[in-house]
């Protein structure tokens, strides 16, 4: 999504995305529902990143985070 944005000249959504790889992959299993969270907040509800980028790569971001973050709580909730 972030090559996406660079693409299509979103310098915003831009911004927003670029952290997020890094945190995602490098991040500790305790952050990732925070950052899981915060790009879960990329798709709100007036302004979403959807508006801005094809959703060839907007819908699989969004199952990806959606599955990590159920697992998550699975793993949350089993202790």
């Amino acid at each position: 999504m972030v090559d996406a944005a660079r693409q299509v000249g979103h310098g915003r959504w831009t911004a927003y995305l670029e952290p997020l790889p890094d945190q995602l992959r490098d991040g500790e299993i305790s952050e990732l529902r925070k950052v899981g969270l915060r790009a879960r907040a990329a798709y709100g509800p007036k302004d979403s990143v959807r508006d801005a980028l094809p959703a060839s790569v907007t819908e699989p971001f969004l199952d990806a985070i959606d599955k990590m973050l159920k697992e998550l709580a699975r793993r949350e909730l089993a202790g």
